[in-house]
């Protein structure tokens, strides 16, 4: 049987496995193109003339049909087969759903994992508050395929289709570069799926062995000497002295602007005592009798805040290490906020909920400026209202009979 066509890209590719594993369950014959060489043949006019986005693999079929996107790509393999429902579903619901888990992969958990592995692979720079981001979205990814995957061995169905093909192909880098033992262990679903995958016959074939991580790709080392700009010779002692203190005071340390916050009056409570008394004593009824007496209403506010994402937290534990991460990130807001954030209810039915009080009548930017404030809804709180009141209370005690739902956990900000 003759080709198809062509498979255009490097073969030694994520992207580029898909369509090939494909033709190889099927019996399909394509071709690839093992000398093609990344960001050099892509980049040339011919290529981009044809293929605008410079993107690869791309199919060339021996019709004259072309076609971009692998995972296009592998649909299209597949549907020439006189087998295609083996692979892309034998029912309308079948169909449906192997659609859902790929458009998962491909929009949600492949973008997440590229923002983690190319800053560490150096292929774009590394900005940590980005990546810190973008490993939590990970993660959280991760997380929801392992809750997919808690009783079943294929993604649809009894047997291997090609969401299984996707979905572990798009596995691949992250199983290779970044997932190290104990997230096996935490993604137990997943990481077993993977191995499944790839000791599948068709993957050996077109993969051969894949070795899974062990050590966590670092970021790269940033290069901190500077290099010193060659100055011309002073043309006499004035100048040169002139040119030192120039130079002396260019190399000075800039001080760091105020905040906003430090031009506010001076208020009558003490955040930094708040905090102290909050550590050092029983929550209720001391710390919050101390709260109420002190506490300076044109001087700071409240604030209730909730997850805006509540229906895709999956296990507790993890709920409760997002946020952690959003704290690390408030770190500018230390000196003008202090607020509790509670993980509430059960595995894979739980939220966030929680309330701050901040220096001032709004949020400050301190907190606005954090890469995942706008995950979170906050929402002005009345104080003085009774139920609002004693959900403050409850919130910073972790207990009582106002919470939303029961508490598993939470963490401080102070």
């Amino acid at each position: 049987m003759a080709p198809i066509g062509t498979l255009i890209g490097p073969t030694h590719y994520s992207r580029n496995y898909k369509a090939r594993i494909v033709a190889h369950i099927l019996n399909i014959e394509l071709s690839i193109t093992p000398s093609f060489q990344i960001d050099v043949d892509n980049k040339t006019p011919e290529y981009l003339a044809k293929y605008p986005a410079g993107k690869t693999p791309v199919f060339e079929g021996a019709d004259g049909f072309s076609l971009t996107d692998s995972s296009a790509i592998s649909f299209y393999v597949a549907a020439k087969s006189p087998d295609s429902t083996r692979l892309l579903g034998q029912t309308d619901e079948e169909r449906a759903e192997i659609l859902q888990h790929v458009f998962f992969a491909e929009g949600e958990y492949m973008p997440s994992m590229v923002n983690v592995l190319y800053p560490l692979m150096g292929f774009t720079p590394y900005i940590k508050p980005a990546f810190r981001v973008a490993e939590q979205e990970h993660f959280r990814f991760l997380g929801v395929l392992n809750t997919i995957l808690l009783d079943k061995t294929f993604l649809v169905g009894e047997r291997l289709t090609i969401a299984d093909i996707i979905v572990g192909c798009d596995l691949i880098y992250a199983f290779k570069h970044y997932l190290t033992a104990d997230d096996h262990k935490q993604y137990r679903n997943v990481t077993c799926y993977f191995k499944t995958m790839i000791n599948q016959p068709a993957f050996k074939a077109v993969i051969g062995n894949v070795e899974l991580c062990e050590k966590r790709v670092q970021p790269p080392a940033l290069d901190k000497k500077e290099k010193k700009k060659p100055t011309e010779q002073p043309k006499n002692a004035k100048k040169k002295e002139k040119s030192a203190k120039v130079e002396e005071e260019e190399k000075a340390p800039k001080p760091k602007p105020k905040s906003k916050l430090e031009s506010l009056p001076e208020p009558l409570m003490k955040l930094d005592d708040w905090k102290r008394f909050y550590s050092n004593n029983d929550t209720k009824p001391d710390a919050m009798e101390w709260l109420w007496k002190h506490y300076d209403a044109e001087g700071y506010s409240f604030w209730k805040v909730e997850y805006k994402y509540n229906e895709e937290l999956t296990k507790l534990f993890m709920t409760n290490n997002l946020i952690g991460g959003f704290f690390s990130r408030l770190e500018r807001a230390r000196k003008y906020a202090f607020g509790n954030l509670l993980t509430l209810g059960v595995d894979d039915d739980n939220m966030i909920w929680g309330y701050f009080i901040v220096r001032g009548k709004e949020i400050p930017e301190e907190v606005t400026e954090a890469a995942d404030f706008e995950s979170f809804k906050w929402t002005a709180a009345d104080h003085t209202d009774p139920k609002t009141r004693a959900e403050i209370e409850d919130c910073f005690a972790w207990e009582g009979p106002s919470l939303p739902r029961e508490c598993y956990d939470g963490k401080t900000f102070k």
